[in-house]
């Protein structure tokens, strides 16, 4: 599967798990807490596999347009990762505060996913070549693989 088609998963996997986290009630702390943990994690090997593989790409190969784009994508991660995801973990689930953080996030991530979509992603299939985008695909599902062994370690 090339990186394009891959991140494009991803990104239904975590609008379909935000989608139902912002959906439920103030009444399902059990659905709540546990759809959290898995926004939590697919947002981890997508942010690391974008980072690791498909920023560092369009910073190299692109142009000083390419690598803006890139840098600014990594922020808006950051401020999810480091802010909202922290507090909205923080927060009592079964509270309004808790309803409100999270359709924060919903939004913020959907607005970085239009952004990956309607405007870089057309950029890298411009710029990588098919056999590229299968080799970073590759490796994308490699790290994930790895992310996985190291999970199931842990527990």
């Amino acid at each position: 599967m090339n990186a394009i088609e891959l991140l494009k998963q991803d990104h239904v996997r975590i609008k379909d798990l935000l989608g139902r986290l912002t959906e439920s009630t103030e009444r399902a702390v059990k659905l709540r807490t546990e759809l959290l943990e898995k926004i939590e994690q697919e947002l981890t090997a997508h942010t690391r596999i974008e980072e690791e593989v498909l920023y560092p790409a369009l910073r190299k190969e692109g142009d000083k347009e390419e690598a803006k784009m890139a840098y600014e994508a990594k922020e808006e991660h950051r401020a999810v990762d480091s802010l909202v995801l922290p507090d909205l973990k923080k927060t009592e689930v079964g509270s309004l505060e808790f309803s409100g953080r999270a359709k924060v996030l919903k939004e913020l991530l959907e607005h970085h996913i239009e952004e990956e979509e309607s405007d870089m992603f057309p950029t890298c299939e411009k710029l990588f070549d098919q056999a590229r985008l299968d080799e970073m695909g590759q490796q994308m599902a490699d790290i994930r693989k790895g992310m996985k062994k190291e999970l199931k370690k842990a527990s």
